[in-house]
């Protein structure tokens, strides 16, 4: 884990804020939450600090409150892969319940990011106390699977001009503000482009209308409805 002030997150143990808009703690009671809560650590962390580095124990989940990180891979041929951009409300906890659980990738932040930690321990405690709890989880991990299967269809698809309009239509989706904030080279890695061929894409989705670029990596879509008749889907 990377360098950061720590503390114990006051916010957090008062209101639980950090945990009502997480889909992993749905179907925990406000209660319930605040006690995990009560044990959340929180820290602040400048642009460019590493989190995670590939190979470290998952030994905590980790919640975003402010701010964007992303996770990514290295390939064989030394070329930063991104896996997913995440931010305000959103978490990492993937293999949290598995024995001997490692990180299969390295996370950084993209801005100044406000964290809180909450360990598996804590969380594997009140699981303990709480059974009937598990169904909800078993719904939420297959709703990330989904979501991880929609990633790799969109990644699938050949013409790149129809995998950028699916990807900008995925990030939308999730994005804070009504603006996708992506630095062009996180685009392009993550759907498997070249930079240039992302910057030729956008300026053409510009002077066609479905989109305009509203500062330095941001983007605000225009026609959805073009898009998705571009990306040859219909959700």
């Amino acid at each position: 884990m990377g360098a950061g002030g720590s503390s114990t997150c006051k916010q957090c143990i008062h209101k639980g804020d950090c945990l009502a808009g997480v889909r992993l703690f749905s179907g925990f009671s406000e209660e319930e939450r605040r006690q995990f809560a009560a044990g959340a650590v929180h820290s602040s962390y400048p642009q460019g600090s590493l989190l995670v580095r590939r190979g470290d124990p998952i030994d905590s989940i980790l919640i975003v409150r402010s701010g964007r990180i992303k996770t990514l891979r290295i390939d064989q041929d030394g070329e930063e892969v991104v896996l997913d951009v995440l931010h305000d409300g959103q978490a990492i906890w993937h293999g949290i319940f598995l024995d001997d659980a490692v990180y299969h990738y390295s996370v950084v932040c993209l801005t100044t990011v406000e964290l809180c930690r909450i360990r598996r321990t804590d969380f594997e405690a009140l699981l303990s106390k709480h059974p009937e709890l598990l169904p909800g989880l078993l719904r939420i991990v297959s709703a990330e699977l989904d979501d991880a299967e929609e990633k790799l269809v969109a990644i699938s698809i050949r013409d790149p001009r129809r995998r950028l309009a699916e990807f900008l239509l995925r990030r939308d989706e999730r994005c804070l503000g009504g603006e996708i904030h992506l630095k062009l080279n996180d685009i392009a890695s993550s759907i498997g482009l070249r930079p240039e061929t992302v910057s030729r894409i956008i300026s053409e989705f510009e002077k066609q209308g479905l989109l305009r670029r509203t500062g330095r990596g941001r983007l605000e879509l225009l026609d959805r409805e073009g898009l998705r008749a571009l990306a040859g889907t219909s959700w």
